[in-house]
């Protein structure tokens, strides 16, 4: 099988890919655009940062599985993906710890103004008296929106600064809060105006666009202190704009609505020039160990995927209970060749649709049992079919409820 790598990976991890068995395509100079060009005849391909568009997913014919060498996969057509039966893998948490530390590093310069100490050096200035004034970390509220692998990350970082932790995130239940020793916020506006810092971490999904708005913004201190490393798209930039400028909030942001797709390149964002916002280069996940530790969970999915077909940290199949099954057959039968092929034709015959099917061997390898969830629940006739096999031992029919 040929695999693709589209973006950088060390020789430690290409050669682990060749230890596979694989056919590496190691191109990390690739553009998004070329791509649709380069998928022929690959079945896996990994990226980190690269859009993959519909364009390229319908163009890999041979395409498998497609690794996000990272956590968000907003980069990806996952509909594309999942019209065509590709999978989609992610990597979630292996960058936790370098974005806690960005997140950390941010929220330090913000306080004592870090840039703008060295501009001013740089411009052969001294100013004590001024950049003298910050109110420091300890004691102060810091505001935690998302509680995933990130956000408890950032949570232990500024517990040992002697910060105060406010949280909020859909899942967060009361007990959860306490064992991560935070106060659990209601809402997110509730969350913003108890604050003195907000740090965003939450995957940007359509359910998370806009998730930190003008309701949220406006309900913040004057002066108070905002922290996005996750998504751009999860806070709304205009509202932000206006906050910045009605309320002086500090901002610094590693994400950015327009990103160049080249890591060196022009970049022009307005937003940039506002008076108290800092700006990183989109660098959350860019150490050394992160870069490491995905490289690592790359290899491992990719590793599970050639030997057994598994898909660890697949992001684009239903739950088995999601499916729109409205029944489950399950068939006891003799372990011989051609008898899933007929009992599967037997279900085809009465136009039913198989959602998913299961066939597991028992010891010995003379017996095994198919669990099969069909779109509608089996006729009295088709049962009955299926018993009047002679390798058929049992059949039951489940019914599922609907989802």
């Amino acid at each position: 099988m040929k695999i693709l790598i589209a973006d950088a990976f060390s020789e430690a991890h290409l050669s682990a890919f060749s230890r596979l068995g694989l056919d590496v395509d190691y191109r990390p100079q690739l553009s998004a655009a070329e791509l649709p060009t380069a998928i022929a005849g690959v079945g896996i391909l990994v990226v980190r940062s690269k859009q993959v568009s519909a364009a390229t997913i319908d163009a890999g014919s041979a395409l498998a599985l497609i690794v996000r060498a990272g956590a968000g996969v907003n980069t990806i057509d996952l509909d594309a993906a999942s019209r065509r039966g590709v999978f989609v893998a992610n990597c979630p948490g292996q960058n936790a710890i370098a974005v806690a530390e960005l997140t950390m590093g941010l929220l330090l310069a913000l306080d004592r103004r870090l840039p703008d100490q060295v501009a001013e050096l740089r411009a052969g200035k001294w100013n004590k008296k001024e950049f003298g004034k910050a109110a420091g970390l300890h004691g102060r509220t810091l505001g935690v929106i998302g509680t995933g692998s990130i956000g408890h990350a950032v949570i232990h970082r500024a517990q040992a600064f002697g910060m105060k932790v406010m949280a909020w995130s859909r899942s967060l239940t009361a007990e959860r809060a306490r064992e991560l020793g935070v106060e659990r916020a209601e809402t997110i506006p509730a969350l913003c105006a108890a604050s003195d810092a907000v740090t965003v971490h939450v995957a940007y999904v359509p359910a998370t666009r806009g998730l930190v708005g003008e309701a949220a913004l406006q309900r913040m201190r004057k002066g108070a202190m905002f922290i996005n490393t996750s998504r751009t798209e999860v806070v709304d930039t205009t509202a932000l704009r206006k906050a910045i400028g009605e309320k002086g909030l500090r901002v610094a942001l590693d994400v950015f609505d327009h990103e160049p797709e080249k890591a060196e390149a022009p970049f022009a964002d307005d937003i940039v020039q506002l008076k108290g916002l800092y700006g990183t280069h989109h660098v959350g996940a860019s150490t050394e160990q992160a870069q490491s530790a995905i490289a690592d969970e790359t290899v491992r999915i990719v590793d599970a995927f050639v030997r057994d077909g598994t898909v660890h940290n697949c992001v684009n199949i239903l739950p088995p209970d999601e499916t729109p099954a409205r029944a489950e057959l399950v068939v006891r039968h003799y372990d011989k060749v051609g008898v899933l092929a007929e009992l599967l034709g037997a279900v085809r015959r009465h136009n039913i649709n198989v959602e998913t099917m299961q066939n597991t061997i028992f010891l010995g390898a003379k017996a095994a049992c198919a669990r099969i969830r069909l779109a509608v629940r089996p006729s009295s006739e088709l049962v009955s079919e299926i018993r009047q096999h002679p390798d058929i031992i049992h059949v039951d029919v489940i019914e599922l409820p609907e989802t």
